[in-house]
C-alpha cells in the first residue's frame, strides 16, 4: 500500500515529525511504502513542519526582557512563531504573566529584521501567546505600513474568533482575572478604532482577528492576510498532491476533540482523503467521547493507560499503526 502519514504533535510527548516517524518506521516493517507529512495548524508546531529554526534573533520578550527567538528562512520566505518571541511559556506560563503588560513587540521586531535580510513573503503562526495587546506591541515596533512595502505578510491562524472577543475568550488562559478581561476588551476596542482611524481599516468583525490576543488584528492593520493555518500549511507541503496518490490515510494529534474538526489538522485531513474517496484513520493520545464515532480513531489513552501514552508515546504509536495496516491489507 501507499501510506501517507499526515499528522500533527501529540503536544508534550511527541512533535508531528516524530509521530509520523513513528507510523513511517511500522509501514517499513511491514513492506509498505510510506509518505511522512508531519503538519500544523498555524499554531505552536508550525515552524517545527517547515524545518526548524535556521535563524536566531534577539528581541524584546513577552514582559519586556530581552529573548532570543528562532526563526527559519528558506530562500525568500520567512517563517516565524509569534510564541518564539511573546509566547505564554516564556512569560513563565499563567501564573507568572503579567496580562496587562505583556506585548507583541518582538514578534514586530522579528518581522522587521526578517525583511531586512532579505524576506519577501512572511509567514506568522500564532498560537500559545501570553499576549492580549491586540498586536499594538508589534505594530509600534514596525512603525509603519510602509516598511512592510513589497512584502506579503501571511497571518496563519486555527481560529475564528474576532478581535473584541480576544479578551474574553483567551484572557482567561493567560491569566487574566475578570477584571483584567473587563480592561483588556475597552482596550480592545478603544484599538479597534485607532487602527481604522490611523490605517483605515476596520478589524472589529474580521474572523481570526483575535487570534493571539488580538496580534493577527493588528497584523492586518498594516496590510496582513489571514489564511487558515492548516490550508497555507497544506498548501505549502504538498499535502494535496500526497492525498490523490495514497491508498490509505493516517493521521493523528494528542486531544480528539470537537474542535479538532474545525480547521486543524486531523479535521482537514480527514475531509481531503474523504473527497478522494481514500480511507483515513485516526490515532490520537485521547479522544472525547462524543468525537469517537466520527472516523476510525485509535487511542493510546484507552488502550494502554495515560502512564505509558505519555512515557511511550512513539512506540505505542508505532504498535497501533501496524494494527491499522494489517487490517486494511487484509480487505
Amino acid at each position: 500500500m501507499r501510506v501517507l502519514a499526515a499528522v500533527d504533535k501529540f503536544r508534550g510527548t511527541a512533535t508531528a515529525h516524530e509521530v509520523a516517524s513513528a507510523i513511517g518506521d511500522a509501514c517499513w516493517d511491514l513492506g509498505h511504502d510510506i509518505v511522512e507529512l508531519p503538519l500544523a495548524d498555524g499554531g505552536e508546531g508550525l515552524l517545527a513542519v517547515f524545518g526548524g529554526a535556521n535563524r536566531s534573533q534577539r528581541v524584546t520578550g513577552p514582559l519586556g526582557a530581552p529573548v532570543e527567538a528562532g526563526w527559519r528562512l528558506n530562500g525568500r520566505t520567512a517563517i516565524i512563531e509569534m510564541a518564539q518571541a511573546a509566547g505564554l511559556e516564556l512569560a513563565g506560563g499563567p501564573d507568572a504573566n503579567r496580562p496587562l503588560d505583556a506585548t507583541t513587540a518582538g514578534v514586530g521586531e522579528l518581522i522587521l529584521h526578517a525583511i531586512a535580510v532579505g524576506a519577501r513573503r512572511v509567514i506568522v503562526g500564532l498560537g500559545g501567546s501570553a499576549t492580549t495587546d491586540g498586536g499594538l506591541g508589534a505594530v509600534q515596533a514596525i512603525g509603519s505600513p510602509g516598511r512592510l512595502k513589497g512584502v506579503d505578510i501571511r497571518i496563519a491562524c486555527d481560529v475564528t474568533t474576532t478581535f473584541l472577543d480576544a479578551a474574553r475568550v483567551f484572557g482567561p488562559q493567560k491569566g487574566a482575572t475578570p477584571a483584567h478581561v473587563d480592561l483588556l476588551t475597552g482596550r480592545l476596542q478603544r484599538l479597534s478604532q485607532m487602527y481604522e482611524n490611523d490605517y483605515g481599516v476596520d478589524v472589529a468583525e474580521v474572523p481570526g482577528s483575535g487570534a493571539a490576543g488580538g496580534l493577527a488584528g493588528g497584523l492586518v492593520a498594516l496590510g496582513g492576510k489571514i489564511e487558515p493555518g492548516f490550508d497555507l500549511v497544506a498548501d505549502e507541503v504538498g499535502l494535496y498532491d500526497a492525498i490523490e496518490n495514497a491508498d490509505l490515510v493516517i493521521t493523528g494529534e494528542g486531544h480528539l476533540d470537537a474542535q479538532s474538526f474545525e480547521g486543524k489538522v486531523v479535521g482537514g485531513v480527514s475531509r481531503l482523503a474523504h473527497d478522494h474517496d481514500i480511507p483515513v484513520a485516526v490515532i490520537c493520545g485521547f479522544a472525547d467521547d462524543d468525537v469517537v464515532g466520527r472516523l476510525p480513531t485509535y487511542s493510546l489513552t484507552d488502550r494502554y493507560g495515560l502512564e505509558a501514552a505519555t512515557s511511550q508515546t512513539r512506540r505505542l504509536i508505532n504498535e497501533i499503526a501496524k494494527e491499522i495496516l494489517s487490517a486494511h491489507s487484509a480487505r
